[in-house]
This record gives C-alpha cells, structure tokens and sequence, in this order.
C-alpha cells in the first residue's frame, strides 16, 4: 500500500491545492482588470460617440476665437443624437443658431472635420460687401473674435473673399465662415454644410500649447467658446 501510493502518476493541477489556488486567483485577477478596461473602452467609446468629443486646432481660420494648437471640447448632444454611421437624427434638439462655432464633415473631403461660425441658417439670405458681412439685409454681428488680416478689398469678379452674393441658405443647410476672415476657406469659397455632417457645438478649451514659444497657454485654459 504504502510502495503503490508513491508510485501512481500525480496531476499538479489535480494534487496541489496551494498551486491550484493561486493559479486561480490570478486568472480571477487578470479577468478582473480586463472586464474594467473593457467596460472603460466602451465607456470612452460611446461618450466620444454621443456625448462629447475632443478636437485640436491645426490651423489659423478661427483665430483670435480660437489659436493654432487650442485643444476643445465639442458638444456631439447640443443638436440631437445621430446615427454615427448614417448621420439621421435618432433624437431630435434644437438646430443650429447663427453665431454658433460648429465642428461639421468637410464636404470637399469627408476625413477631415472643420470648424467654423454659423453665419446663416435655412432661409437665410447672406451678402458681403466690402467685407462686411450681412444677413437677411442687416449686418451679422460680429463675434469679439473676428478679425481682417488684409487692408485690400478683392472684388467679386476676382474671388468671393471680400464680395460675395447674396445667396439664399437652402433647407437643412448652413452658411459658415471662420473669424480670421481674410485667412478662412469657407462656405464663400466652397458651398453649403449639411445640417446632418454637424458633429457638435464647440464650448470650451481645455488645453492651449503654443508650438511657437513651446510653453502652454494657460490663460486659455477653460475658456467659453463663444
């Protein structure tokens, strides 16, 4: 008896409750930790989708509203809930108003997002003359931000920068511009955007890094987009 107990072929797994045990609690541990990064991937995945999303400024059209290197926060419910794949609206909001800054689907290249204001909504009947901007017959008020970089007035026949219109804003579209007017490729130069390609309403800058002097701008730090 006691020679056949020694002699019959042992399984760890099976024998060796210390070890059975401990390679349990780790795979109790590892599924843990993989349940909370997966259930914080949805998480980040559905807020990023839905909710709110963050955008960085690469160029120089929203300037002095927004500079180069700004990074925001884009409001995707302050128009609705949309289909990310078909852009429908599944929950209707308010549209969008003239002054709104608006992160939307480049209609010339639909992999890039712009942001621009909200100049004219459907309806709207827009004109600018010598620069100045007008909606409906009345000049648009300008935001702080807005700014002429160029003293030259180019008329109409030349390019629409300066001159342009009127035009009439067709239904479920909007007429944008940017605040660095003589610096801005915008609804002057290529069209309308669909009420559908809105991605959200821009409302605050949560980070400001200026590449030039390579210090952050911290005086821009949680300031309201307006």
């Amino acid at each position: 008896m006691f020679e056949d107990y020694y002699c019959q072929p042992m399984n760890p797994m099976k024998n060796n409750p210390v070890k059975n045990k401990d390679n349990r609690s780790f795979q109790s541990i590892f599924w843990e930790y993989t349940q909370a990064i997966l259930i914080a991937l949805v998480l980040a995945l559905f807020i990023r989708t839905f909710v709110v999303q963050a955008f960085k400024i690469p160029s120089g059209s929203m300037i002095k509203t927004l500079l180069i290197g700004d990074h925001i926060l884009v409001n995707k419910l302050a128009y609705g809930v949309k289909n990310p794949v078909t852009r429908t609206a599944w929950i209707k909001s308010g549209p969008p108003e003239r002054g709104d800054v608006i992160v939307f689907i480049y209609p010339v290249d639909r992999k890039k997002d712009f942001i621009k204001r909200v100049i004219g909504i459907p309806g709207d009947t827009v004109q600018i003359i010598n620069k100045k901007v007008f909606v409906n017959g009345k000049p648009f008020p300008e935001p702080p931000g807005v700014q002429h970089t160029d003293p030259r007035i180019i008329p109409g026949s030349v390019q629409p920068r300066d001159n342009f219109g009127p035009v009439t804003v067709p239904k479920d579209m909007l007429f944008v511009m940017g605040d660095n007017r003589d610096q801005s490729y915008d609804s002057r130069f290529w069209g309308f955007v669909p009420m559908k390609d809105v991605k959200g309403k821009a409302f605050v800058i949560y980070w400001s890094w200026d590449s030039e002097h390579f210090k952050p701008r911290v005086d821009r730090i949680g300031d309201i987009i307006h």
